[in-house]
């Protein structure tokens, strides 16, 4: 009975179809599990704790960036003239609308020949086309088209200088409703090694076709922020570890004797008239004045973030 019972086990284990098995684990618990990890990414480490530490320390002295800033509208340069100099300055045009059947001169063609190089649109439309897009201003045939400028958000310049291994050097401006002021603080930020300028959402100028001509091109390397808020952003940029300074006539200090402008720092500019407004005045950290031997009340103010800057540049070397 034995023998039986065993030949008819074999005959069970030799017989066809699924068979009960491992179901391939015993071969995966064979493979590697990859390289061990460094010291500072196992958790528990005592080089992972210092990692950690040292990730919080630099998050809270540098904000994140917070890309995707407030977007401008849309504008149209209209006219001869001011389309022929807009694109000569580097003016970022997308789109040349041509009158059809227009009356070519030198300005014309010139028009033609820069939007070609740059490989701008170039739209051919009716006059009355032309006239319903411009409200009717006198186009004389050729109108250019900007696109919204794309604004930074105003942590996006301490964030950008941090992470360059710099001390941020900021210009924000207070009331200032002069595309052409706006244009000229952008390029001499750019000349003195600044990290960006920074404007109210209203009540202010923007970077308008304007301000982009009297920047002289440095537009498109500098970036221009716009704060909802300034006073709100001054304050962010305060917990960042920024030294807010304002111009002001009556400052307490005078520009050669602040000590500040070394290191991480914000300058506010006020309008020419009126100044820094009581928020914004508020707010500043230190408020300096620009002595000046002269008898001058008040400064532009493109040529007083001009002189700040020059004098930050060269204390920092």
């Amino acid at each position: 009975m034995a023998g039986n019972s065993q030949r008819r086990n074999r005959r069970t284990s030799n017989k066809k179809g699924a068979q009960v098995g491992s179901g391939g684990k015993r071969r995966r618990s064979l493979e590697g599990k990859g390289p061990t990890p460094p010291a500072s990414a196992r958790k528990g480490h005592v080089k992972n704790r210092i990692a950690n530490a040292q990730a919080k320390q630099a998050a809270a002295r540098r904000p994140a960036p917070r890309r995707g800033g407030a977007k401008g509208t849309a504008e149209l340069v209209v006219g001869r003239n001011p389309v022929v100099e807009a694109l000569r300055e580097g003016v970022p045009a997308t789109t040349l609308y041509v009158q059809q059947f227009i009356d070519s001169d030198e300005r014309v063609r010139e028009a033609l020949q820069l939007a070609t190089e740059r490989g701008m649109n170039l739209m051919e439309a009716p006059r009355p086309e032309l006239d319903r897009m411009t409200n009717g201003l006198n186009h004389q045939g050729l109108v250019a088209q900007i696109p919204p400028y794309d604004y930074a958000h105003p942590e996006d310049l301490s964030a950008a200088a941090f992470d360059a291994g710099e001390d941020p050097l900021i210009v924000a401006l207070d009331g200032v409703t002069d595309p052409r002021n706006l244009g000229a603080v952008v390029r001499s930020v750019s000349a003195f090694g600044g990290h960006g300028v920074v404007v109210p959402e209203r009540r202010a100028a923007g970077m308008t076709a304007g301000a982009w001509k009297t920047s002289a091109g440095t537009a498109a390397r500098t970036p221009v922020a716009r704060a909802t808020n300034l006073t709100r952003a001054l304050e962010s940029y305060q917990k960042a570890g920024l030294t807010v300074v304002g111009l002001a006539a009556d400052g307490d200090v005078e520009l050669q004797d602040l000590d500040v402008l070394d290191g991480p720092v914000v300058i506010v500019v006020g309008s020419e008239g009126k100044g820094l407004s009581r928020l914004v005045g508020e707010t500043c950290d230190l408020r300096v004045r620009i002595p000046m031997p002269g008898g001058a009340e008040s400064l532009n103010a493109g040529v007083a973030a001009g002189v700040v800057l020059w004098e930050a540049a060269r204390r920092r070397g």
